[in-house]
């Protein structure tokens, strides 16, 4: 199942619109703000198909019947441009355990690419619900192989997949790659990947706007 945020209107378009602009983009701390605040939006979006049971309240003056979260997620993020996306859901899911894993494109002479993963930090995810998030899906490639790699922590009983913007094709490869029990939740999908694997129009690289341009 496939969820776009940006398709309906709200607030979350305008942050959107913000870390798509090349000006507002200058401002890296804006940057990092506006895919937290995202993040946020997306977790309770998110919230609403987890399971809920009712518990009682207990107020200086009586009780509250009240339905809350029967279970926290596990939240995952693909360094470092996953950073404050992880971020906004944890501010919401804010007892959740975390996962992090180091995953970057390994170019080669003829512009191909290999997705390298070369750690990952994750709690146990057996029957848990995984929240895996980034903030770009390109390829699909990168998403595919963190989750496979996850999966050596644990089977989870539901996964998803967050990620601001996305393309059609790399929606597509995910959705052939991994099982049923996974929902990806999009802020907006773009229909062109560049041969560089780039998404048009995109934004750029999420990690140099957020955190410098590396070497």
């Amino acid at each position: 199942m496939v969820r776009i945020i940006g398709n309906h209107n709200s607030i979350f378009n305008h942050f959107i619109s913000e870390i798509r602009d090349e000006n507002i983009q200058k401002d890296s701390m804006r940057f990092r703000r506006n895919i937290e605040r995202m993040g946020e939006i997306m977790a309770y979006e998110i919230s609403k198909v987890f399971t809920y049971e009712i518990r009682e309240v207990v107020t200086p003056l009586g009780i509250s019947n009240i339905s809350l979260l029967k279970e926290q997620p596990v939240i995952a993020s693909i360094l470092r441009a996953g950073l404050p996306l992880h971020q906004g859901l944890l501010n919401y899911f804010d007892r959740a355990d975390n996962a992090f894993i180091s995953a970057y494109r390994k170019h080669h002479k003829d512009g191909t690419f290999d997705i390298q993963l070369e750690y990952v930090a994750s709690p146990e995810i057996t029957d848990k619900v995984l929240v895996l998030c980034d903030p770009m899906l390109a390829t699909g490639a990168s998403i595919v192989h963190t989750y496979k790699a996850l999966l050596l922590r644990g089977k989870p009983k539901h996964t998803h997949i967050v990620s601001l913007i996305a393309s059609l094709e790399g929606v597509d490869y995910a959705k052939k790659h991994l099982p049923e029990n996974v929902t990806i939740w999009c802020g907006a999908i773009d229909e062109e990947l560049t041969a560089q694997s780039y998404i048009v129009p995109g934004l750029g690289d999420a990690g140099d706007l957020a955190y410098g341009k590396k070497v």
